[in-house]
């Protein structure tokens, strides 16, 4: 997929505009931000962007999270023993201590394999 995040007003509005004529393109909106399904057409309307905009709009090509392929068995344990606890208003960081589970810490710059 293609990410096109528009920074400027002007930008933002031609983003929209482009949205509305070219549904058939769109993945995702998230108001500045657009997910372009990445195919000729979605590169074409992100680079008349960004030609028109310059660095007010920039472009990134991205790839789907695939939780069971990306991230590691001992993350996703984590989280769901997480969403499971018996008090909501525990952080995970106070969750975490004393059990298996990684730290936030541990976890903040662990890169994701690929």
């Amino acid at each position: 997929m293609l990410l096109v995040v528009a920074y400027s007003r002007a930008a933002r509005q031609a983003l929209r505009n482009s949205c509305s004529t070219h549904e058939d393109v769109v993945v995702r909106r998230f108001g500045r931000a657009v997910l372009l399904r990445e195919t000729e057409f979605g590169a074409f309307v992100a680079c008349r962007l960004r030609e028109r905009f310059g660095t007010d709009v920039e472009v990134e090509r991205t790839e789907p999270l695939n939780e069971y392929r990306d991230v590691p068995a001992r993350v996703r344990e984590a989280a769901e023993a997480y969403e499971a606890r018996d008090s909501p208003s525990t952080p995970y960081a106070k969750f975490a201590i004393g059990s298996a589970h990684p730290t936030p810490e541990e976890m903040r710059d662990a890169p994701l394999e690929e």
